[in-house]
């Protein structure tokens, strides 16, 4: 019997070592990497300036706790909010851990500011979305298989349809703090939501006094070719959330970004994390912040982003998928006569891993170091493993 806990179906594949886009298992089998940690590794395995970056902090100090300050912790705050174009930086571990904290913030804002009455704060969220799986995100998550037996549930939020910003806008009132959205939804299968969508959102925020907040942790820092997918779309979040690529895939690293009115509500004893901001994470962050700023992973989702899409039309026309969604270097495919489960396993027969998600559908996130063949090899396999 296991001492596992069963809470996740991984394929049958044990890794033991990785570099840029490959990894190679225990049996020495190599695979491109396409999954890249949920977009945690959009700068490959072990890119050698994170992995300096660790190295050399680890020589000198790994945790202080915030009862006491460190050198690294307000250089790192400074480069992720001019990288983002934020005003201030409230650090966390997970993503999950970031989203809490954003509501937390715009709940305290809602009392403290817009004079919401106690307890009463709603926040409005969409169909559909992931934001993690604490009990108080599944309170409000629309997928059965992550919210059933963990109620009772976190009062406080409404859902309403992505995409749709008309049944959004109606579902705001005077208790409404703010609205809580991904720009591209990422565990639903890469769903993109319609032009205007993240601008009128914005517009209905404005007039109403709520905030607007963004989960960028799949999304953001170069995955759809933008620091961030909100730039995309001409938008500033009040609050932003980031994670995953935060950490480089070496550390757990999430943030949350945005106005200093509303994150300076969190006062001393209101909201922590013992290892939030400690000076390993702050020092890859730091690192992963070069990386972006350079522009260079950005260039490549520009230069790879058709080919992908030339691809996907390819795969499209074969008759053998439902759908296809790209954005950047991002792809979530239905696919038809086989599970989704079916197809990543035929994939990794072929080579490359992939992850499938709500049963039918296939999604796509290869490092953004991918070249333009082994995009290639990734697409050449999914065309193989959906074929009858």
């Amino acid at each position: 019997m296991t001492t596992l806990a069963p809470n996740y179906h991984p394929l049958d594949i044990e890794i033991a070592h990785a570099e840029g886009a490959w990894v190679t298992d225990t049996a020495g089998v190599r695979y491109l990497d396409c999954l890249a940690g949920f977009s945690a590794l959009n700068f490959g395995h072990r890119h050698p300036a994170l992995v300096a970056a660790a190295h050399a902090q680890l020589d000198r100090l790994t945790l202080t706790s915030r009862a006491v300050g460190h050198e690294l912790l307000d250089p790192f705050a400074q480069a992720v909010t001019s990288l983002t174009g934020t005003e201030m930086l409230l650090p966390m571990n997970t993503g999950a851990e970031a989203v809490e904290t954003a509501i937390k913030a715009a709940r305290k804002w809602g009392y403290d500011v817009r004079g919401v009455p106690a307890d009463t704060a709603t926040i409005v969220v969409a169909e559909g979305s992931f934001h993690g799986r604490t009990t108080t995100i599944v309170s409000f998550s629309s997928d059965a298989g992550a919210r059933a037996g963990f109620g009772p549930y976190t009062p406080g939020f409404r859902i309403v349809p992505y995409g749709d910003a008309g049944a959004l806008a109606a579902a705001i009132d005077e208790t409404t703090v703010a609205v809580l959205l991904e720009p591209v939804q990422g565990e639903a299968g890469v769903i993109v939501p319609p032009e205007g969508y993240l601008a009128a959102v914005r517009e209905t925020c404005n007039a109403q006094n709520v905030l607007l907040i963004l989960d960028e942790i799949q999304s953001g820092l170069g995955r759809t070719g933008a620091i961030l997918t909100q730039d995309l779309a001409g938008v500033r979040a009040d609050l932003t959330t980031l994670g995953k690529a935060l950490g480089g895939g070496i550390v757990p690293v999430s943030a949350v970004v945005g106005r200093a009115d509303v994150l300076g509500g969190l006062t001393p004893g209101t909201h922590g994390s013992t290892f939030g901001g400690n000076p390993l994470a702050c020092a890859v962050g730091i690192a992963v912040v070069e990386l972006l700023r350079s522009g260079l992973f950005q260039e490549r989702v520009a230069a790879l982003a058709p080919v992908l899409a030339a691809r996907t039309d390819q795969l499209l026309s074969s008759g053998h998928v439902q759908a296809v969604r790209q954005i950047g270097l991002w792809l979530g495919v239905d696919v038809n006569a086989r599970t989704g489960r079916e197809v990543s396993e035929r994939m990794a027969a072929n080579g490359v891993i992939a992850k499938e998600t709500h049963d039918h559908t296939i999604r796509l996130a290869p490092p953004l170091c991918v070249t333009e063949e082994e995009l290639h090899l990734m697409m050449d396999a999914l065309a193989l493993a959906v074929t009858p």
